[in-house]
């Protein structure tokens, strides 16, 4: 990656993978790994009813222990990528690519230097099985959503998903390396168009063409004090 790229916050911000962390930010990463590996046991495995109700027990007693922490007053961005704001611990918590997010495969996702395309690895595992032995379907157009979001950011003016059409070319497999292909096309006013494509080993599994459209800031931030009005109703 260039140094640009390094160096330009809206595209270092999609390496979450290469943020150092370090105190109670290292230690969610480390829990949303271990969360992750239990989900994925969870759905592999025929544990006896004992085991099952012992770590069921132990799940409730620990959410019930987390609730009573305080909500972060600091809203650090959105987990919608693409639109978010800083570098921030909240921007690791995206359902694709945040590390500190259990229900992320995660997606790991690089730039090019030419500033007009993006690259993403992950292996999807049990959890995320739809077809018997491949992914779910509604997961790949999720992690196209994701890709193109980092595509159309490359445009410098990025927005929010209008359309995002996926054509499946054959089943996805679970457990293997995926790569994800995606492009920055053009720009028409507010609409920016990107291209992607999904491959297992060398097999092209799937395309997307998603269309994003620009969205003024100040949209976001209405978005921000509605969010933030319903979480302080539902604490109530």
């Amino acid at each position: 990656m260039s140094d640009d790229l390094v160096a330009n916050p809206r595209l270092a911000r999609w390496q979450t993978g290469r943020i150092e962390v370090t105190g109670a930010w290292k230690e969610k990463r480390r829990l949303a790994a271990a969360m992750r590996t239990v989900i994925s046991r969870l759905v592999e495995i025929e544990a006896p009813e004992t085991e099952l109700a012992a770590a069921a027990d132990g799940l409730e007693r620990y959410a019930a222990r987390l609730a009573t922490h305080p909500r972060p007053n600091r809203y650090e961005g959105w987990s919608e990528t693409s639109a978010s704001g800083d570098v921030g611990s909240f921007f690791d918590h995206s359902p694709m690519i945040g590390l500190s997010n259990p229900l992320a495969p995660p997606i790991e996702l690089n730039a090019d230097p030419d500033g007009r395309r993006v690259h993403g690895h992950a292996i999807f595992g049990s959890a995320y099985e739809g077809p018997p032995g491949c992914v779910h379907g509604g997961y790949i157009a999720a992690a196209f959503d994701e890709l193109l979001g980092f595509a159309n950011s490359l445009s410098g003016t990025p927005g929010m998903t209008g359309t995002l059409t996926i054509r499946y070319r054959r089943p996805t497999p679970l457990h293997t390396s995926l790569r994800f292909e995606g492009r920055y096309e053009r720009s028409e006013g507010r609409k920016i168009f990107t291209t992607g494509q999904l491959f297992a080993r060398d097999a092209l599994c799937a395309e997307a063409d998603g269309l994003f459209v620009a969205v003024d800031p100040e949209r976001f931030r209405r978005l921000f004090e509605e969010r933030t009005k319903r979480d302080e109703e539902r604490e109530k």
